[in-house]
């Protein structure tokens, strides 16, 4: 198989993901999160590139380490989600310049763990994504209705008498390592691109919450085929054209929205402005 080949099945299988973790991140509001993660999970890269061990590798037990961090920091009271996600940002992307800027004999160029190489990913890379969205997709079918439930709703689903711990610990887990398989292709800085404007694109468009994943999977594998061709045609960096083609579908995205609305009921053209019974049963 040819790199270019290789590049275009690991991008549509990360557009696929769009359509799981992508959903996620945005119904639950966890952009900021996947962002802090995929910036903080650089030293992990650095670390295993001085080793000379498999870089997707460091960065996945780096990951797991920041989310417990994140995990004990958020308890810390008058504390939070947001403010534990951005010291772990900060904590996690200067340690890695750190030790980039003390080791320049790095084997794997900084610009690649930053932006990422499509043409350079692997057959294992693209195993590894294969297997986050199987896995991702065997979850979502055992656990999607409790998700659903307790985005939603999370006051009803304690009164209930379900337990969010578990929920909150397959949302993670599903987020952390599509973030982790997205840096081959995209890198630290643009991996959250093509898993999160999708969805976002899809939230706007989408008439009832269960169109939001297809929509975001469609719209994720075009973007990422479209980024691709773009570089090929004009010799431009792969993972800037895969983050500004990303962009422009959720711009064109946001404006067939605008139109839509003005052509018809506000409160009924998208999901924006319904309740939450409303987006999943596609009622008013």
């Amino acid at each position: 198989m040819s790199y270019f080949a290789m590049a275009a099945l690991e991008l549509a299988l990360l557009g696929l993901l769009a359509g799981v973790a992508g959903t996620l991140i945005v119904f639950r509001g966890r952009s900021f999160f996947a962002i802090a993660l995929s910036h903080a999970t650089f030293p992990g890269g650095v670390i295993f590139a001085l080793a000379g061990w498999n870089l997707l590798i460091g960065q996945a037990l780096f990951a797991a380490l920041l989310v417990l961090l994140m995990g004990v920091l958020s308890r810390v009271p008058r504390q939070g989600g947001q403010v534990s996600s951005g010291i772990v940002l900060a904590l996690g992307f200067a340690l890695g310049a750190l030790l980039s800027s003390a080791n320049p004999g790095l084997g794997v160029p900084v610009d690649a763990l930053l932006v990422g190489s499509p043409l350079s990913v692997t057959f294992v890379d693209i195993s590894a994504t294969a297997a986050v969205l199987v896995v991702s997709l065997v979850a979502l079918a055992v656990f999607g209705r409790r998700i659903l439930f307790h985005t939603f709703d999370p006051a009803g689903f304690t009164a209930a008498g379900f337990r969010s711990g578990p929920v909150e610990f397959v949302v993670v887990g599903i987020i952390a390592a599509s973030v982790v398989v997205s840096m081959p292709a995209v890198g630290a800085i643009l991996g959250v691109a093509i898993l999160i404007a999708p969805a976002a694109a899809a939230r706007l468009l989408a008439p009832t919450i269960a169109w939001v994943p297809p929509i975001a999977a469609v719209l994720g594998v075009v973007s990422g085929l479209l980024g691709l061709w773009a570089s090929r045609e004009w010799n431009i960096a792969a993972g800037g054209a895969i983050g500004l083609a990303a962009t422009a579908v959720y711009v064109l995205a946001l404006g067939a929205s605008m139109l839509l609305r003005r052509r018809s009921n506000p409160l009924s053209g998208s999901l924006e402005g319904k309740t939450p019974a409303a987006v999943i049963t596609g009622g008013e």
